[in-house]
């Protein structure tokens, strides 16, 4: 950062959550994007910064409603983040009075609905060949050559499932680590644990790479809704229950729908000391 950039003064940002899932978001409609990889691993910290699973940043958008860019809690980019694309569509309705718009991610356009007081967003088609997930090899995507025969599909960013059978006594901070980072996923890749209960429904615990265990992983949930029916295990559309609430997967012709809570929490404003100490 230089001292004339626009985070050498102060910085307005936003803390919401999906069903736990939390997020700082950053509203950069106007101006150039702020956030570097030392503002969102510095903001990212939740003893000396805010704290947050990711980061989410609005820009001005010439082909939808609004861009969105994503940023893990170690600085690293987030190719898709579900829970808050869903915050954001909440903010922006409450903005603009409509009950639907449109967010590009690095995913593509992506519509969102207000369903009540839920929101829904199309996560979009998974991407099911190992070039796209990706994967450093071609193997297969629905038995991987790993311990636990987990799944993989891509949601915008890589994930492995797993489908255990019971999803409480699976120790996630000790397993997740070593298959986010194992050689098959180039750009690592997060993990999902799944205990299916029915044809429609789902536990899910997650460990989400570049941030470890969060309540809740809206890309996650799709991609475990979508290995659960490729598996024969369930029906396209489920109810799941992560660590922080529920969420609905719904895959259909035109992307994996997934619906649930949003919650506006506090606003607040970084100070130009910390913004100066990163």
């Amino acid at each position: 950062m230089t001292a004339d950039d626009t985070t050498s003064q102060t910085l307005d940002f936003m803390k919401w959550h999906g069903a736990g899932n939390d997020f700082v978001i950053i509203d950069s409609r106007g101006r150039d994007a702020v956030v570097t990889r030392e503002l969102a691993a510095g903001l990212g910290d939740r003893n000396r910064g805010v704290g947050f699973d990711q980061l989410a940043e609005l820009r001005s958008s010439d082909v939808a409603d609004i861009d969105l860019d994503f940023w893990n809690a170690d600085g690293s980019r987030a190719g898709a983040c579900g829970n808050a694309t869903r915050c954001v569509a909440r903010y922006m309705m409450d903005q603009t009075g409509k009950d639907a718009l449109t967010i590009r991610t690095s995913r593509g356009v992506l519509e969102a609905r207000a369903d009540g007081d839920l929101v829904a967003v199309n996560m979009g088609q998974p991407q099911l060949t190992w070039q796209e997930v990706p994967l450093s090899q071609d193997v297969d995507l629905q038995h991987l050559p790993l311990d636990g025969d987990p799944v993989a599909v891509g949601m915008g960013n890589p994930h492995c499932v797993f489908f255990v059978e019971d999803a409480e006594a699976v120790d996630v901070a000790g397993i997740g680590p070593g298959f986010e980072t194992d050689p098959l996923f180039p750009e690592a890749t997060n993990v999902e644990f799944a205990e299916i209960r029915s044809r429609d429904e789902i536990r899910m615990r997650v460990w989400e790479r570049g941030t470890g265990i969060t309540l809740a992983c809206g890309s996650g949930a799709c991609a475990t809704a979508v290995a659960a029916h490729q598996r024969g295990l369930t029906d396209k559309r489920v109810r799941m229950e992560l660590d922080g609430g529920w969420l609905t997967l719904d895959w259909r012709e035109d992307g994996v729908w997934m619906t649930g809570p949003t919650a506006f929490v506090y606003s607040g404003q970084l100070t130009q000391a910390f913004l100066k100490g990163l």
